[in-house]
């Protein structure tokens, strides 16, 4: 008997928790984050319902900040300045997953299907498909 209503206690508070741990995970991914490679920083902030991220900093950026967007597949848009360059977006949340966005990556001036997936308070889990199951994730760590 005292099993059971422990039981039922802790299912009470896992559904009342739900809704609470949802809320803080919406904004789990906003700030800023350093990528694994070339030193980049990304903002990440919300856009409506959705995520959206620009690329704020890299170390090309810094040896150069007026760095254009040379490598983009659609040569209009080759001209566009890379700092503040807006790179992630489209993102809808599912439970604690940011699913459903694009990446772009200027280093092959292609736009990639994408997931965010917090990996804790100062870690992100982002991983780029050109296809699935032709993945690639990286862990961003949040800069303080």
């Amino acid at each position: 008997m005292k099993l059971s209503r422990l039981g039922l206690a802790l299912a009470g508070a896992t559904i009342v928790a739900a809704p609470l741990n949802a809320q803080v995970s919406a904004n789990t991914a906003v700030g800023r984050w350093q990528t694994e490679t070339r030193g980049g920083i990304v903002e990440i902030a919300r856009c409506g319902p959705s995520l959206c991220g620009r690329l704020v900093a890299s170390e090309h950026l810094r040896t150069n900040p007026d760095l254009r967007d040379v490598n983009n597949s659609d040569k209009s848009l080759r001209n566009r300045q890379l700092k503040g360059l807006q790179i992630l977006s489209g993102f809808t949340q599912d439970g604690n997953v940011w699913d459903g966005g694009k990446i772009y990556n200027a280093e092959d001036g292609k736009t990639y299907k994408a997931r965010i997936t917090p990996a804790g308070p100062n870690e992100l889990k982002l991983r780029g498909c050109v296809f699935v199951p032709f993945c690639k994730t990286q862990t961003w760590k949040r800069v303080r």
